[in-house]
């Protein structure tokens, strides 16, 4: 397969093109490796991006001898790549894989580990980045016997060593502060990347652009001229054979406190001083900072939350979240949330934010819709326009990325008729081939130690912080659980709320 070399990028490749490193996959037979990272790395091969001398080491509990692993490796990219394999290409990558076999809480897989890494026959780059593809429970021990093997720190003093952390990074404030302090003894927070590979999304990535690089838009971007902002991530899936550990989670905490709360931070910041990871992430953080808290009342009045009930999508007849394997039959874990948050800062007081998320929902769909302020009607009173629709900018994230305006326009004829209009942006038809995965931009910023699109810890703090208020609100409220039936967009309560600041949710 021959790769096809885009002129705009000449030159871009060696100036982001890592130094030689080595990967610790901890957990690199489990899902998370074969179906995300392991088809990355061999498209960042592809595209010419990674050094020609880099190592992956493999660590689990899973017996592999290398050979077998190496056709693990193969077999997954085979499966899972956005491309079809390239034999040669694959046979380099799976040349310079190396697995070993351990239980993460015993220490003498670590001292296998350092023995094999600093090794002066084996070739091993004294770069180290690891990447925890673990359940979180295993966070703290990994990194606590990293730093007893002394692997926190390279052997050669210009070298680096990093650490990517997957999500969920705590269940509440409490707990995220003590993974934050156990972390820190034994890495400094430049070498954490907290990962939440929304933020490695094409679209996510395209807000900073759209916004601060497009002159007509940013002078509107504030409570003179916008109505509302709606956000919305919608599943079609239920838990799909992970019911154990979302009963244990729930919407807030596996969608709201991540993915939702990022993407409106990005929606709602002020322009970085420069595009450099601490100034993009400050912005970010004082959003977080400046959204009202809530108060007992406010719990009851601006928060949803339900459970899917038994319904059909796509014409098949779907079980209800108490059905699920895995789900306690008493379960008040939330599969949908919605809320009504503010921001007081300057540029959005008195802008509503409506964030909803769910599962079994209608259709997948995950979009960001900003409605501006309806223009006067003054000039069409004698026409036959009755009302003039808000223009409303919608930054569509999955599964079709693009960006869609709503505008009025004149209906073709004699008579004033003004109609409702949309201009569209596809990614897919404005760009030539297809994007890059989430994890391939990811772990190519955490290879070069560019960390902007990953969280830093007073981000996970600040949006922990809100979280845990409202599942301390929802726990002394104690009222009844709403329902929906799935298929449906979400529960009565959901509409009843944005409805009482004269909205209506959009319909993606």
């Amino acid at each position: 397969m021959q790769t096809v070399v885009n002129p705009l990028r000449e030159g871009l490749t060696e100036r982001r093109r890592p130094d030689p490193f080595t990967l610790v996959i901890f957990g690199a037979a489990g899902d998370l490796a074969h179906r995300k990272l392991f088809p990355a790395l061999y498209n960042l091969m592809v595209d010419g991006w990674l050094p020609p001398d880099f190592r992956i080491v493999g660590i689990a509990r899973r017996a592999y001898n290398n050979a077998e692993f190496r056709q693990e490796v193969a077999t997954s990219v085979q499966s899972f790549s956005r491309r079809p394999p390239d034999l040669a290409v694959l046979n380099r990558l799976t040349g310079g894989l190396s697995y070993i076999t351990a239980d993460f809480k015993d220490p003498a897989a670590y001292e296998a580990l350092k023995t094999l890494l600093t090794d002066p026959e084996g070739g091993f780059p004294p770069n180290y980045l690891f990447y925890l593809a673990t359940p979180p429970q295993a966070y703290r021990v990994i990194a606590a016997a990293i730093g007893e093997a002394g692997l926190n720190r390279s052997p050669d003093p210009h070298g680096w060593v990093r650490i990517i952390v997957e999500k969920p990074f705590g269940h509440d404030l409490e707990s995220a502060l003590s993974l934050n302090h156990d972390l820190h003894q034994v890495f400094e927070e430049p070498q954490i990347y907290r990962i939440d590979h929304y933020l490695g999304k094409e679209t996510v990535q395209n807000i900073l652009v759209f916004r601060f690089a497009n002159g007509i838009f940013e002078p509107l971007w504030n409570r003179q001229y916008i109505d509302h902002v709606q956000i919305t991530v919608a599943e079609s899936l239920g838990v799909e054979g992970r019911g154990s550990y979302y009963d244990q989670a729930g919407a807030l905490r596996d969608m709201v406190q991540n993915h939702m709360l990022q993407l409106l931070s990005l929606i709602a910041m002020e322009p970085p001083v420069a595009f450099e990871a601490d100034a993009v992430r400050d912005e970010k953080v004082k959003v977080l900072r400046s959204i009202r808290p809530f108060s007992t009342r406010d719990i009851t009045q601006f928060t949803v939350r339900a459970q899917y009930e038994t319904g059909s999508i796509d014409g098949e007849v779907v079980p209800g979240y108490l059905d699920e394997p895995d789900i306690a039959s008493d379960s008040r874990t939330e599969t949908y949330v919605a809320l009504r948050l503010l921001i007081d800062n300057w540029r959005w007081a008195g802008v509503p934010f409506y964030l909803r998320t769910g599962k079994r929902l209608a259709k997948r769909a995950t979009e960001i819709a900003i409605q501006f302020k309806r223009a006067p009607r003054q000039f069409f009173r004698q026409t036959e326009t009755s009302e003039l629709e808000p223009n409303q900018l919608t930054i569509k994230i999955q599964p079709d990325e693009g960006i869609s305006l709503r505008f009025g326009a004149k209906v073709p004829g004699p008579a004033i008729r003004v109609r409702t209009v949309n201009m569209e942006f596809l990614y897919g038809t404005s760009f030539a081939g297809s994007p890059p995965e989430a994890y391939e931009r990811l772990l190519l910023d955490a290879m070069v130690g560019d960390s902007t699109l990953f969280t830093r810890k007073d981000e996970v703090e600040e949006a922990w912080t809100l979280v845990t208020s409202i599942l301390h609100g929802w726990e002394r409220a104690r009222g009844p659980l709403a329902t929906y039936e799935s298929g449906s967009w979400g529960p009565r309560e959901a509409d009843e709320l944005i409805a009482r600041d004269g909205f209506q949710w959009r319909r993606p």
